[in-house]
């Protein structure tokens, strides 16, 4: 069962160049590039300064509407933003683009009204002197990092995919999202991610990852591009120069990339190549420091040196730049909210994402223009650039309207909730199987679903074990459940251990166990009641590293929907396991062994 294997630091040495290391863009042939951009061009020449300025920014908002949001989301957007709407706001300061959020922006309800939303934003942008419509975008990575839930196809997460090593199924996936985001009329999806997550303990990526080998990342970012590609939406590979060997979340503090540059070259850059290779329009930044690409250490995405240097002039990257979200502290650390902006143009960005305050970053670009700190040209520069996309995505060609009828008929499709459910059945890793103990037989009729219960990405109603539990009952168990959460305490253990008794197996969940976490102690007393117990780590693969001897355990990467009915179909045995584990499982006590190999995975014919 346990194969030596390498340190993370050997796997970094070890991580491969992706063969196709092109650094052109698929593009516009030249004469119909160069037309496109002379009419482009005769926009940008109506636009003032302050419109261009506009063009740049990509805000969020409160609300389900454009003109008419609830009375509570009129507040917050007054109380953040100034203005009450986000028609107000695309008003004010001539907006380009807004990004749609889940939950604490309250933007998504469900196909119908997304629709609405995007529609509304619309007209407003066509209201403004210079009538330019907006690229409306997401992050909908699918997996943990999920905004669209209610009515839309749940998808496996980048690691689940990596798992499923299917190139066909990647680009499915990308083609299936993208093809329901354009329905709502949303353009530009953040995602696929391109970090190579070879860092186990990374707080941010992990999972959002498709693995942590260099060339088995790559293959799968350009299979998602060319997904998107083909549904019309604008991909963004993210989050250069790479994410994947952090300890520390960039939402919280500014991260320090320690690779050296042969390093970087082997390990971070080859999926950003292979994304600029497949053609793709969009790149984000990422905020932490790579002293190997700039001495200075500015963050990245403050960096002329990675962005200029690195990203445009050695990997021959021509599309758009955004930055990652500007509220986040990795990019707050050194400079004030005025100024981030202006650095990051000055760098070389071109989309502002989500600054924390868009009056004060307004402002702050129009004050360094004003000042002959930004040229005019250098706005031009990354309008021309937006402009190209939102003129690929159909918005200068057309009407920018999306129907709200089709929005239905499109989101959530019968054929592509199907796909999904099979591209899941792939990607379920069965990590141990002693004594054959999986599949179920057909006498563990009596089930005990039992552990930790995260909430769906997109729904507080609906949590892990319950649901996972329906999943059984569908397959003809006789299940009970009983969620203890991520720190189980002595008296939640003891009421798990006296639930199992009386029943033929117990599924026992985890969620990211760590060396004193309490889960060890749930999944140890169950092991001690000696009724055959199923492990499934519900979102990391590394949890097993931390659990000692279980009879069987699998990984499923995430626990939406899609993916715990894939892994209960796997453990009754309905479909046979195929994923393959895309990272390796170091040794809880001695990180420089693993006990699995990236690759591992059994089926039940092994």
């Amino acid at each position: 069962m346990q194969n030596r294997c390498l340190s993370r630091r050997t796997v970094l040495a070890s991580a491969t160049l992706v063969a196709a290391g092109a650094t052109g863009v698929v593009g516009t042939a030249p004469a119909a590039a160069h037309g496109r951009d002379n009419r482009l061009r005769r926009i940008i020449s109506r636009m003032s300064v302050e419109a261009k300025i506009g063009q740049l920014f990509v805000p969020y908002f409160h609300g389900t509407s454009a003109t008419s949001p609830s009375q509570s989301d009129q507040d917050r957007n007054l109380a953040e933003l100034g203005v009450r709407t986000v028609a107000e706001l695309i008003a004010k300061y001539q907006i380009g683009g807004v990004i749609y959020f889940h939950g604490w922006t309250n933007n998504i309800r469900d196909p119908r009204q997304i629709a609405d939303l995007s529609n509304g934003v619309q007209r407003a942008s066509l209201a403004l002197p210079t009538p330019i419509p907006s690229l409306i975008s997401i992050d909908q990575e699918h997996g943990v990092n999920v905004r669209i839930g209610s009515g839309a196809t749940q998808l496996p997460g980048a690691m689940a995919l990596g798992a499923g090593r299917s190139l066909p199924d990647a680009r499915t996936a990308g083609r299936i999202s993208g093809t329901e985001l354009a329905a709502l009329g949303i353009h530009q999806n953040f995602a696929p991610v391109a970090d190579v997550n070879v860092n186990p303990a990374n707080p941010i990526i992990n999972v959002r990852s498709f693995g942590a080998d260099a060339r088995e990342v790559s293959r799968m970012v350009a299979a998602q591009v060319t997904g998107y590609q083909e549904s019309g939406v604008i991909a963004c590979a993210k989050h250069f120069p790479g994410h994947g060997d952090t300890a520390q979340d960039s939402h919280t503090g500014l991260p320090v990339i320690t690779h050296t540059r042969e390093e970087w070259d082997r390990v971070d850059a080859p999926p950003f190549r292979a994304a600029i290779a497949a053609g793709v329009d969009s790149i984000m930044t990422a905020h932490l420091q790579v002293p190997a690409l700039d001495p200075s250490n500015e963050p990245a995405t403050l960096s002329p040196a990675i962005l200029q240097g690195v990203l445009r002039g050695e990997l021959g990257f021509e599309g758009v730049i955004v930055t990652d979200a500007l509220n986040m502290e990795g990019v707050r650390t050194k400079y004030g909210d005025d100024r981030v902006p202006v650095l990051a143009l000055r760098a070389g960005a071109d989309q502002l994402l989500f600054p924390p305050d868009i009056g004060v970053a307004y402002n702050g670009v129009l004050a360094a223009v004003r000042s002959g700190e930004i040229t005019e040209d250098r706005l031009d520069e990354s309008v021309l650039r937006i402009l190209r996309i939102k003129d690929k995505a159909g918005l200068l060609g057309g009407s920018p309207y999306v129907s709200r009828t089709e929005a239905a008929r499109v989101v959530g499709a019968r054929r592509h909730r199907a796909a999904a459910a099979r591209i899941a059945e792939r990607t379920t890793t069965l990590l141990v199987n002693e004594g054959a103990a999986l599949p179920l037989s057909r006498r563990h009729r009596k089930l005990l679903v039992v552990g930790a219960s995260p909430a769906f990405p997109t729904d507080d109603s609906r949590t892990t074990v319950p649901e996972l539990a329906g999943a059984f009952d569908e397959l003809g168990y006789r299940t009970t459940h009983l969620a203890t959460g991520g720190e189980p305490d002595a008296a939640k253990i003891d009421e798990a251990v006296a639930a199992a008794r009386g029943r033929d197996a117990v599924v026992v969940t985890t969620d990211n166990v760590g060396a004193t976490s309490a889960q060890r102690t749930l999944v140890s007393r169950l092991l001690a009641t000696g009724v055959p117990v199923v492990h499934l780590a519900v979102r990391n693969p590394y949890d097993i590293a931390h659990l000692g001897d279980v009879p069987a355990s699998l990984a499923s990467y995430c626990w939406t929907e899609v993916e715990l009915r894939a892994a209960a179909r796997v453990i009754a045995g309905r479909v046979a396991p195929r994923g393959r584990l895309p990272v390796p499982v170091q040794r809880a006590d001695d990180p420089a062994e693993v006990l699995f190999r990236a690759g591992h995975g059994l089926s039940y014919d092994t």
